[in-house]
């Protein structure tokens, strides 16, 4: 397998856009990632989508986002895997390249949230979730996580509360996030005082949900650079999978799928876990948050929510996560939030980011995009 690099990148702010529909936001995306990459085609594209055809009536996307965005007659498909698609669609235009049966690929995430009711939201994004098991019993995704909250705050003791600094977090980098739906922080005060959704999970906990597109060309990492732009190694793309339902998961605070593919991800790069420098995690909702950070191996069982009150995972510390927001600050189009994750992690390699959330001297990082509460887990890690 050939060395891959990310030679462009490309995003559309996160927000309610209601006037570019599902086929302009992804073709802006990519459009800037060509322009960033100075390449003018591409042989491959793969589109990271979860609910095109249940919020907007439209599958078949890889045909129609190739054709908007110049590239009609190339090899194109749609990559679902719940809130995991963007990065899983990311995996394919890698290794596409790495076999050798691609020279150009391009990885897009899309996804447009907000022209449904939010009971028609809520609905599709509970399809993550087991159907015959969950969704049929009347869990929403937030019920799920919910759960998984109150179960962590019963085990080891925590109050609610106690989940406010890893929410804290990811606001204060946020604010400096152009592209970032909320660029606000916000107070413990707020947090506690936030709307209840399902107990324990307030509107504080939860990521909005929201439209955007984000894009890379990936290109074999001995290729020419045709611009300016610095091309990012990618050193590792591993996917896990768990079961879809609690239940059926030997433990339903461990993420086995996150776990697994931290270690399958760490191998492959040849890199330990005092090489990361910051971590793009999945935070979805704050228990997810810790969950992952647990699985990822960078907190013992129990102990995330003690290192976030010790502020070990902001700018500047042991560990910074959520440089650009997260999914709670930024905002989580879930299908293309795998691919913002990426398109940020290249920004801070490429020693881009804004000053106060510019990881210093950031020379290798990781991201985690999990689909539904932790079936599917991708972890990506990528080096100057």
């Amino acid at each position: 397998m050939q060395k891959t690099s990310i030679f462009g990148i490309g995003q559309t702010a996160v927000r309610e856009h209601w006037g570019m529909g599902m086929r302009d936001l992804a073709a802006t995306a990519i459009l800037d990632a060509m322009a960033d990459a100075g390449v003018e085609g591409a042989d491959a594209l793969y589109v990271g989508n979860m609910l095109s055809g249940t919020l907007a009536s439209q599958e078949h996307l890889g045909a129609l986002v190739a054709d908007y965005a110049g590239l009609r007659g190339i090899e194109a498909v749609k990559v679902e895997a719940a809130c995991g698609s963007a990065a899983a669609a990311f995996r394919h235009a890698m290794l596409s390249v790495a076999s050798g049966q691609v020279d150009t690929a391009i990885a897009v995430g899309v996804e447009k949230l907000t022209e449904m009711s939010g009971m028609a939201t809520t609905h599709g994004l509970a399809t993550a979730a087991d159907a015959d098991y969950e969704a049929s019993m009347g869990l929403s995704f937030v019920a799920i996580n919910a759960l998984l909250m109150r179960r962590y705050m019963h085990e080891y003791g925590f109050k609610k509360d106690d989940f406010a600094p890893l929410v804290m977090t990811a606001h204060a980098n946020g604010c400096h996030n152009p592209n970032a739906m909320f660029q606000k922080a916000i107070t413990l005060s707020q947090y506690s005082k936030a709307k209840m959704i399902a107990d324990p999970v307030n509107l504080l906990d939860s990521s909005p949900v929201a439209d955007g597109a984000a894009a890379v060309v990936v290109r074999r990492a001995d290729a020419t650079p045709q611009s300016d732009a610095t091309p990012v190694r990618i050193l590792a793309c591993e996917i896990a999978t768990d079961s879809l339902a609690l239940d059926n998961r030997r433990d339903p605070l461990w993420l086995e799928g996150g776990a697994k593919s931290v270690a399958k991800a760490l191998k492959t790069a040849g890199r330990s876990h005092g090489d990361i420098q910051f971590f793009e995690a999945h935070d979805a909702f704050s228990i997810m948050t810790a969950l992952s950070l647990e699985a990822s191996g960078f907190a013992e069982r129990g102990q995330a929510l003690k290192l976030a009150a010790e502020k070990q995972f902001e700018i500047g510390s042991r560990l910074p996560i959520a440089t650009f927001g997260g999914l709670k600050g930024r905002g989580h189009p879930v299908g293309a939030t795998g691919l913002y994750q990426i398109v940020e992690a290249a920004q801070q390699l490429r020693h881009v980011a804004p000053d106060q959330i510019q990881v210093a001297d950031a020379t290798c990082g990781m991201t985690q995009n999990i689909g539904g509460s932790g079936a599917t887990v991708i972890t990506t890690i990528l080096e100057k």
